[in-house]
């Protein structure tokens, strides 16, 4: 993936995952008889907005502007973001137009704890039924493909799987002395039954049977700093190409689409992982390549490009027994809330472990940078595992908007609560003071996450 199509994956992402929230807020807002000014997609500048007032304008809004309980629909120039401005509330924007001035009944301040409380959590519930559909409709569309298949075909180069033991050809015969029949039940029982806990895998290799142990922390310590899968490809694996670039070395040397991928070198293809790695080791050098297109073996020499690129959109397809469920669209909802919940125990566990020192925040905590490169890599694996990405990243979003941080939707319920506890608001000078802070603090992380980011991708 180059600059170009990483950043517009990445705009996507963002995007979708601003609007929805956004949108909770919004909506949450109007229903209550709250003004709401702007609706912004990105942040900074206006670039062009719509409004009931001057239609459809480019550049700022004239000084003074009133928009008489309009709203102003606009795209700003960064797209790192976005914000719904709430008449009468305190946010990003620090607005003090209002500091003297008693509460309007369209007005964010003049409704009642309840209704503020709503208004302000509607969006992370956006982004949790933003997930739960997302799930759903992967659930639907997808059905449950089981593999029926416990031999591994291939392990990932320093994986999880390869650091537990777990070697090309193994076939696993239990997990906690519970049978496994396929490899879904398989991965379940790895990595997420009983998760963060240690469990006995039996193996029969070579014959022989093998007992391994695997420390439940290893796990949590691996999916945290980005490895998103143990490193494990079931047996009667393949890759094939999904599309070409006609004129990159994939083009050149003749591969189309619906090609099979058999060897580089005489060396089998049994996963993508290691499709990726040995043209790692081939940067720039001639290379035997060999596929199957229909019936027929086909083979030529191609040289991979300085990044280690054919330049082709690589598809996979398991070759052995397998059996498809298909859901009702009920059933997927409830495969769609369990996700959500599976998505949200992992996140919590993770962060739990970073507060233990178990794993590292620096290597698990990823900024936009990071968001950018996984969109782009979860893009050229397929629309599922697009959508995938950004049902996991809105559950990510809904949690650390929720958390009581000053500046943070979890923030704002805080100082509600506390409001409605003491029956009066606190002075707009105090809650100023707050969001300053909390801009502060976000201004902070975003400096470290990036600088991270950047760190990582230089290693």
């Amino acid at each position: 993936m180059d600059f170009f199509s990483t950043l517009f994956y990445f705009i996507i992402v963002i995007g979708i995952l601003v609007v929805f929230h956004e949108f909770g807020h919004f909506i949450a807002a109007r229903l209550a008889g709250i003004r709401v000014d702007v609706f912004s997609i990105g942040m900074g500048p206006r670039l062009f907005g719509f409004n009931k007032v001057n239609r459809f304008t480019f550049g700022k809004l004239p000084e003074g502007f009133d928009l008489n309980g309009h709203t102003d629909y606009r795209v700003c120039i960064f797209p790192i973001g976005g914000y719904v401005k709430i008449a009468g509330m305190v946010d990003e924007s620090l607005d003090k137009s209002f500091i003297n001035e008693p509460p309007k009944e369209y007005e964010f301040r003049s409704k009642s704890t309840f209704v503020k409380l709503f208004v302000i959590t509607a969006g992370v519930l956006m982004n949790v039924i933003l997930a739960i559909l997302l799930f759903s409709v992967i659930a639907l569309n997808e059905g449950k493909v089981i593999w029926r298949t416990n031999k591994i075909g291939y392990v990932q180069r320093n994986s999880l799987a390869e650091k537990i033991g777990l070697k090309q050809g193994d076939v696993i015969l239990q997990v906690d002395n519970e049978n496994i029949q396929d490899w879904n039940e398989l991965i379940v029982k790895l990595s997420l039954d009983k998760f963060g806990t240690t469990k006995t895998i039996k193996i029969l290799r070579n014959n022989d049977t093998v007992n391994l142990r695997v420390d439940g922390n290893q796990i949590v310590r691996s999916i945290a700093e980005g490895q998103t899968s143990l490193g494990l490809t079931p047996s009667n694996f393949y890759v094939f190409v999904r599309e070409v670039e006609t004129l990159a070395p994939a083009g050149k040397v003749g591969l189309k689409s619906g090609d099979t991928l058999l060897s580089i070198n005489n060396e089998q293809i049994d996963a993508f992982d290691e499709l990726t790695y040995l043209l790692s080791l081939n940067k720039q050098k001639s290379i035997l390549l060999t596929w199957k297109r229909g019936s027929t073996i086909l083979s030529d020499s191609v040289v991979p490009t300085a990044e280690g690129k054919l330049g082709f959109y690589p598809g996979f397809y398991f070759a052995g027994p397998k059996d498809t469920l298909r859901f009702s669209l009920v059933e997927a909802l409830w495969v769609g809330v369990k996700e959500t919940y599976r998505a949200t125990e992992l996140f919590f566990f993770s962060v739990l472990q970073i507060f233990k020192g178990t794993i590292s925040a620096k290597e698990s905590i990823g900024g936009p940078i990071m968001i950018a490169k996984s969109a782009s890599q979860q893009a050229s694996l397929g629309l599922i595992y697009f959508l995938n990405f950004i049902a996991l990243l809105s559950i990510t979003l809904a949690i650390i908007n929720i958390l009581p941080l000053p500046a943070l939707d979890g923030g704002h319920f805080v100082i509600i609560l506390l409001e409605g506890i003491i029956r009066r608001e606190l002075p707009i000078k105090v809650k100023l003071i707050i969001q300053n802070i909390g801009i502060a603090l976000i201004i902070l992380l975003m400096i470290f996450v990036i600088f991270n980011d950047v760190a990582r991708l230089l290693r």
